[in-house]
């Protein structure tokens, strides 16, 4: 495999993208192997990366994930609102008095937990049925926090995959992946400020994983290598011995300059930009621009300091690193008078790559600029290109998300296929913190429904209650920049920003993503946010919508041969999905709807249609919310005579519109739980089926059989109603 690279002179922007001719002294560079995934057999799907591996093959970013899907849980108010600041609602309480906020079935993997300081602390794993008690040293005594608290069982729980209040500036973090065969569930010992979010994954049982999924152990540490690896993040992670350029150039007062050129197949694993310390804000306010392959549309197009993890590059004190994360860095080092920018997000290209800097009306001398590559790490097939959508919202739009990512509209809209992996987000120019109450909420290929819906912005950034007005960076997490609230010492000092990355926790899609932020509780809020939202995608599809069954409509169960047992009858409802408020003073913001379809507990049959090269599928279903706890095993047989129904697993989901609200006054103040009824009984949900059940198969008939009963929201309460419901099932195909 090879590459050149074109040493190209200060050209302005917009120059034709066509293939430059090769011109003498152009040098062809041989791209040396970094330790590329192990083959998969032709045709097949490369291997996952999960938990620390997939930190460990930080390389492998840009893999398209096929046969995953990840998910977000926490104590939001099911009410759209912001009620307790989005803590305090659980699913049900147990017996002993811990209260649950989040129960899973089947096998999966915890990527990341999230709770307010050591709020909830002593907390309960119980994985495959064994509880395991994980606590933060404050627990012996919440009224007297403990400075420098650790996670225990310390040996399990090691910084920097984990992080308490006193470094996070008021939050505990863990990034400790937690495997599960049969079930996962979280509870929380102690009811005060009991806020958190959650997120994991699920995994076609079929799919190539690095390392199988067990039931995790208390007793055993997380590797070294890894934890070394985030101890060195800011550094220079890239692999050392392969190809790089670096060249001085001057940024023009207008347009631009194109600082390097490509041609072949590689990966861009490191680019610095390093400039005089008293220009770092001008610089931050210009522009960095990558194309990949010659496409019409950058997929960098971004402000600089955004970009690399800060609203701004200007610095209220004289650290050495303004950010120090992962996969972005700021550093102002100490023996000379520079700002140093770099990044280590692997970036793909297959044909060529440029990379320009535009100017924002200021000239800039003597910026080095170094960019250096490697060989692709997977098959072109299985990557995706590197994004980083700029989105300047402005004060938005009052009752109405901010959309940071619609992958259905940016450069040219269609389909994309790839991950969704972060997020920098300025919220504010004038030191105005309280617009961090709103929500972030992710949508993935088609979803009405969230797949991810969290508590806070802050919280998404790492913190608790503000950072406390301070700063702080991690590998993944981090407020770099902004002053506390009303203490700016001048405009830039008064820009407010945070940032999240995701790695072994990242999301991938398989049509689009749509990424939202609330402003403010209620999108409220009038700060004014911009964003850079990253993420790999391919321009094509990697997992298509193949059939959909129109539950209660007799033509339509008629044509998908579907059946239900004991005769459910056909139901309209009326009601909303969980998104945000309903109404912001007299404007109604998500109006309720109306649809049809059954409820019961019979089994239920269908025929649906897929496309026969699929490489796995998904089932994906709306449902009535007020059911609790819907549990059902699913068949899945061949379209042909006699063809023996298939185990596929059991499709669960916990809780319902009816949660269990916990609030509490003080630290040992006693509980007062109350039941809560929310208005919103719209939901979607998504199983995944295994692959060789459907493979090469262009029909397949599915079959669910409900069991179980519900939990009762209060031990010794009558539980609540769990029919299954669907309004409809829409089957989707992963292909290659």
């Amino acid at each position: 495999m090879q590459a050149r690279w074109l040493l190209l002179g200060v050209a302005a922007c917009g120059a034709t993208a066509d293939r430059p001719t090769p011109t003498d002294g152009e040098s062809d560079v041989v791209l040396t192997d970094t330790g590329a995934v192990d083959a998969a057999p032709a045709g097949a799907l490369p291997p996952l990366p999960v938990g620390l591996d997939a930190i460990r093959r930080w390389d492998l970013w840009p893999l398209i994930r096929r046969g995953m899907r990840t998910y977000l849980r926490s104590t939001y108010d099911r009410a759209g609102g912001n009620e307790s600041a989005d803590a305090a609602h659980h699913l049900h309480q147990r017996a002993d008095g811990v209260v649950v906020p989040l129960a899973l079935e089947g096998p999966g993997l915890l990527s990341f937990v999230r709770t307010n300081h050591w709020h909830g602390s002593p907390w309960h794993y119980v994985v495959d049925g064994a509880d395991h008690v994980v606590q933060e040293t404050t627990t012996k005594d919440p009224t007297k926090p403990v400075e420098g608290s650790v996670f225990e069982p310390t040996a399990a729980f090691p910084s920097p995959l984990t992080y308490t209040w006193s470094v996070t500036r008021g939050a505990d973090l863990s990034w400790v992946p937690i495997g599960f065969t049969q079930g996962f569930t979280l509870g929380y010992g102690r009811m005060f400020y009991s806020t958190g979010y959650y997120v994991f994954s699920r995994f076609d049982p079929d799919a190539a994983l690095s390392r199988p999924l067990v039931a995790w152990d208390p007793g055993q540490r997380p590797d070294p290598d890894v934890l070394a690896l985030l101890s060195r993040s800011g550094e220079d992670l890239a692999p050392k011995d392969t190809p790089a350029l670096e060249r001085t150039v001057d940024l023009p007062a207008s347009g631009g300059i194109v600082v390097a050129e490509l041609v072949g197949q590689g990966s861009v694993r490191a680019l610095r930009i390093t400039a005089p310390a008293p220009r770092a804000v001008e610089l931050g306010r210009a522009r960095l621009r990558i194309t990949w392959d010659g496409r019409k549309d950058a997929s960098v197009d971004a402000p600089i300091a955004l970009f690399f993890g800060a609203g701004t590059l200007y610095r209220r004190t004289a650290e050495e690193w303004l950010v120090r994360a992962f996969p972005v860095s700021v550093r102002f080092p100490k023996d000379r008078d520079v700002v140093e920018l770099s990044t280590y997000f692997p970036m793909p290209f297959f044909e060529r790559a440029k990379i320009e800097l535009v100017s924002d009306g200021v000239a800039i001398e003597g910026l080095t600029v170094h960019v250096r590559t490697a060989p692709l790490p997977a098959e072109p097939v299985d990557l995706a290109y590197f994004h980083a959508t700029f989105r300047d919202h402005g004060v938005g739009k009052p009752g109405h998300d901010h959309v940071l990512l619609d992958t259905t509209t940016v450069e040219g809209g269609g389909d994309f296929c790839g991950s969704f992996v972060g997020t920098t987000y300025q919220f504010s120019d004038r030191a105005e913190l309280r617009t961090l109450e709103g929500d972030p909420r992710f949508l993935f290929d088609d979803a009405e429904s969230p797949q991810a819906q969290g508590t806070g912005s802050e919280e998404w950034g790492g913190g608790g209650d503000y950072w406390g007005g301070r700063t702080m960076t991690l590998p993944f997490a981090g407020h770099p920049v902004g002053a506390p609230m009303h203490a700016a010492k001048d405009a830039e000092d008064g820009i407010e920003s945070a940032y999240r990355f995701l790695l072994s926790d990242l999301f991938p899609f398989g049509k689009n993503a749509r990424i939202q932020l609330e402003h403010g509780g209620a999108n409220d809020s009038a700060e004014r946010y911009k964003t850079v939202t990253y993420w790999y995608g391919a321009p094509r599809a990697c997992l298509v919508r193949s059939d959909r069954v129109k539950v209660g409509d007799v033509a339509d169960e008629a044509a998908h041969a579907f059946q239900w047992a004991g005769d459910p009858k056909v139901e309209a409802l009326t009601s909303r999905f969980e998104l945000g408020v309903d109404h912001l003073g007299a404007e109604e913001i998500y109006p309720a709807t109306t649809d049809t379809g059954r409820h019961g507990l019979g089994t239920s049959v269908m025929t649906l249609r897929l496309p026969a090269d699929n490489v796995g599928a998904l089932l994906r279903r709306k449902l009535d919310y007020g059911f609790a706890d819907q549990r059902a095993r699913v068949f899945v047989a061949d379209d042909r005579d006699g063809a023996p129904f298939v185990l596929a697993g059991v499709w669960h989901l916990a809780g319902s519109n009816r949660c269990l609200y916990t609030p509490v006054g003080g630290e040992l103040a006693t509980m007062t739980p109350l039941v809560q009824e929310s208005n919103r009984r719209f939901r979607e949900d998504e199983f995944v089926l295994p692959r060789h059940l459907v493979a090469g198969r262009s029909r397949v008939r599915v079959r669910l059989e409900p069991f179980g009963a519900a939990t009762p929201l209060l031990p010794g309460t009558a539980a609540p109603p769990n029919d299954w419901s669907a309004f409809r099932y829409d089957l989707y195909a992963w292909v290659r």
